[in-house]
């Protein structure tokens, strides 16, 4: 499945196609006439898309033949997000666009995809069966303006036989207690001839601050979306004790290049090689290690809050619909196709038969849907699967049911980038946190009221 690219030269392009489009990038951003008794005719243009695994093909597949003569076509690969705001500002947008759930605020503020309220009534799609953190990322000012898709979560991952000799356990590294994380990374740490060898705890920033902020009880943005949290105390905090385990390994540097360095993707990923203690990371590196190290010596536990609770930042797609799109009516019913339960389960079934005869474990699916999510493990994952691989499972749905997000607003991408380069100017040692953070609050605060202020003022 592809995603959109989240950082980077889409994140500038992004910045530049919604500065380029003043106040708005739609005609209106109004919703169009959802009705159950609209005719499924015509044209259906899709953006953002790909179909290069049996979960995306099946359902894909699926979709297509009960639209029956809507002509269904498909750009496929990962949202090109300058290009889908651009031909939105130009009046000739795809049908339906498939996009990071983080981008729909942004979207919808600008007036590039409509409210899916009638959408969702006309379908009869249950938004209530969808995971709630999921809802509320396409949530904005009231209205909803995706149908989400797929729940990344994370849980710990850690070699077992590194915890073992330092005397410690999984339970050590699963950030519950902080002090006992960082004495557990002086443990696992190792040097040789003055370079790194093996890497205690990886708390894996810049991306996961969110995650560690929220295990402290604090969010980067308050939960209307309007006022960035950035500088507040418990931020700082988990800034600061992320950063010092990277300082007690000799820096973010070494960590990142002998991170870097390692066959990810292969046997030679550094769980499996007993290059890496522990680290938090999304849930699909599951599969991941059991193909390539099905024998290493894993253990797996959910991240867990200061309280001692589970807790994992969702992540994942929506289907949304431009503002002007032709085939509206026929955009919605495929929509709710590929999020239904049934489409879930039948592609579900198809990665397990493919895993199957591939010799291989399947380990579960995360679709957003938690009715499929519950068949889908009742009736498809292997209720003996054997240890570590057991863990794994257990520890990706249990992490599934403790899931948060932040909100949906209208500028996402400019707050996202904000606290990103806040973490990546302390990483490298431009700043230190609370200077950092300070400076991120001020950029995305002014980049919050900015955009609010245009959305009220419509």
């Amino acid at each position: 499945m592809a995603y959109p690219t989240r950082v980077g030269t889409a994140a500038l392009a992004f910045s530049l196609v919604l500065a380029g489009c003043a106040q708005g990038t739609g005609s209106s951003g109004e919703a169009p006439e959802f009705s159950p008794d609209a005719p499924l005719e015509g044209e259906l243009s899709i953006m953002g898309f790909g179909t290069g695994d049996e979960i995306g093909q099946v359902r894909y597949d699926r979709a297509v033949a009960a639209l029956g003569d809507v002509d269904v076509s498909l750009s496929e690969g990962a949202l090109d997000i300058q290009a889908f705001l651009s031909a939105v500002a130009s009046g000739n947008p795809p049908d339906l666009v498939y996009a990071s759930r983080d981008l729909i605020g942004s979207f919808a503020s600008r007036g590039a995809v409509v409210p899916l309220d009638q959408c969702v009534e006309a379908e009869g799609i249950d938004v209530d069966a969808f995971d709630q953190a999921a809802v509320d990322q396409v949530t904005f000012a009231g209205s909803l303006y995706g149908v989400p898709e797929f729940n990344t979560v994370q849980v710990v991952m850690a070699n077992a036989d590194l915890l073992s000799a330092a005397g410690i356990t999984v339970d050590d590294v699963d950030g519950s207690d902080r002090a006992a994380a960082t004495a557990a990374n002086d443990a696992l740490t190792r040097q040789d001839g003055g370079r790194l060898s093996v890497i205690g705890v990886d708390p894996k920033l810049p991306e996961f601050l969110p995650l560690w902020s929220h295990a402290l009880g604090t969010d980067l943005i308050s939960a209307d979306g309007r006022t960035a949290q950035l500088d507040d105390p418990a931020v700082l905090e988990a800034l600061e004790w992320a950063i010092d385990l990277y300082d007690a390994q000799g820096g973010f540097s070494g960590v990142k290049s002998y991170r870097d360095s390692a066959d990810a993707f292969g046997a030679g990923n550094q769980l499996a090689t007993g290059a890496l203690g522990a680290m938090p990371m999304e849930h699909w590196y599951v599969n991941v290690l059991n193909e390539s190290s099905p024998d290493a010596p894993l253990t797996f536990s959910t991240v867990k809050d200061a309280e001692g609770e589970p807790i994992a930042y969702a992540g994942g797609s929506a289907w949304a619909v431009p503002t002007d799109a032709e085939n509206p009516a026929a955009a919605c019913t495929f929509a709710r196709l590929m999020t239904e339960t049934d489409a879930w389960t039948e592609a579900a079934q198809a990665r397990a038969d493919a895993r199957a005869e591939s010799g291989t474990l399947f380990t579960g699916l995360l679709t957003g849907n938690t009715e499929a999510d519950q068949l889908i493990r009742d009736e498809l994952v292997p209720a003996d699967a054997p240890a570590p691989w057991s863990e794994a499972i257990e520890a990706t749905y249990e992490a599934n049911e403790h899931t948060f997000s932040l909100p949906a607003n209208p500028a996402d991408n400019a707050f996202k980038t904000a606290w990103q380069d806040a973490v990546n100017r302390v990483l490298n040692g431009q700043q230190e946190p609370a200077e950092a953070l300070a400076q991120a609050q001020t950029e995305a605060q002014a980049a919050l009221d900015d955009a609010w202020a245009t959305w009220d003022e419509r």
